[in-house]
């Protein structure tokens, strides 16, 4: 997977509106100043932010799915479910459509804390003396009902040239990547990572049912709001950085499970492996695919997401 990811990186430097050669890509990466000056630019300066970038929120999601999947016992559960991207996308639309005051560096704070108050508000409402797997996924399949429909109100009284930018921005978009959003990132990044990785045993255990978990002396409530927390700052770091990018979370953990099994030891770092080839070949063929124009890489991955939920809904049916 490690090599897969590198091929995929080079693919996202080597192709674009213009052509580079893999030579010339290496000697812009190893040797700067040695090759044209152009070169290094469009290597540099453009694509290489941009491929960092998604490689990062493509693990995070994939991370964050993989968790998901283990604290709800629920093979169709990603981030999304949880209403985590909703609350950040109400806060978005509000921000760009109706506080137009708002400094575009603010947009990407907002946004992760409207996540992180989404978690909060799912994790409130779903508590009776515990917090069963079944009344976080449906109170946050009805948290993110209401934000999307207060997000579609907001759009449809704004004015036209922000909901267009509101519009772009909820479709997932690496066009804006910088070194200075790849940087905070990848420190915000750290932490949750290493704390999903450390909870492995935790997530193989609850993983079994609540029951099970108790009985073998898991403080179930105490794991399963780290864990929501975890994901929570992994999926709205995500969005922040790049918008809703669907179905990453959903399919990563699949993929990964079916290379590595189902011990989270090993299933968090494929995870994050698989969630990033996913995103940055996604923007790979977002890129090429209506030259000049660059198709958003979220709705790349959900024309490539569906056909994928289908099946798993297939498999499922019994």
């Amino acid at each position: 997977m490690a090599l897969v990811l590198a091929l995929a990186c080079l693919a996202a430097l080597a192709l674009g509106d213009q052509r580079l050669a893999p030579g010339a890509v290496a000697r812009a990466l190893l040797a700067p100043g040695e090759g044209p000056a152009h070169v290094e630019i469009i290597v540099r300066g453009l694509r290489l932010p941009r491929a960092v970038l998604a490689l990062l929120v493509g693990a995070a999601l994939g991370v964050g799915g993989a968790v998901t999947q283990a604290i709800l016992r629920n093979p169709l559960a990603e981030p999304g479910l949880l209403g985590i991207n909703a609350g950040a996308a109400l806060v978005a639309v509000l921000v760009i459509v109706e506080l137009t005051a708002v400094p575009d560096s603010a947009l990407p704070w907002l946004t992760f804390a409207g996540a992180c108050a989404m978690s909060a508000a799912i994790w409130l409402l779903a508590w009776r003396g515990g917090s069963a797997a079944l009344r976080v996924i449906l109170i946050g399949v009805g948290l993110s009902a209401l934000a999307g429909a207060a997000a579609s109100f907001v759009s449809t009284f704004g004015e036209v040239t922000a909901v267009q930018r509101a519009m772009i921005w909820m479709a997932g978009s690496l066009q804006d990547a910088r070194w200075d959003k790849v940087r905070l990132l990848a420190l915000w990044l750290v932490l949750p990572m290493a704390l999903a990785w450390l909870a492995a045993r935790d997530l193989d255990v609850i993983a079994f049912g609540d029951s099970v978990a108790r009985g073998l002396g898991q403080r179930v409530d105490r794991v399963r709001l780290t864990m929501i927390l975890a994901t929570a700052a992994l999926s709205g770091a995500a969005v922040a950085a790049a918008g809703l990018i669907a179905f990453v979370g959903l399919a990563a953990p699949h993929i990964a499970r079916r290379i590595v099994g189902h011990r989270h030891a090993a299933l968090i770092p494929a995870a994050a492996l698989c969630g990033a080839i996913l995103v940055v070949a996604a923007d790979v063929v977002a890129r090429r695919l209506m030259p000049p124009a660059q198709v958003p890489v979220g709705l790349m991955t959900g024309f490539l997401g569906a056909p994928f939920f289908g099946w798993l809904l297939w498999k499922a049916r019994r």
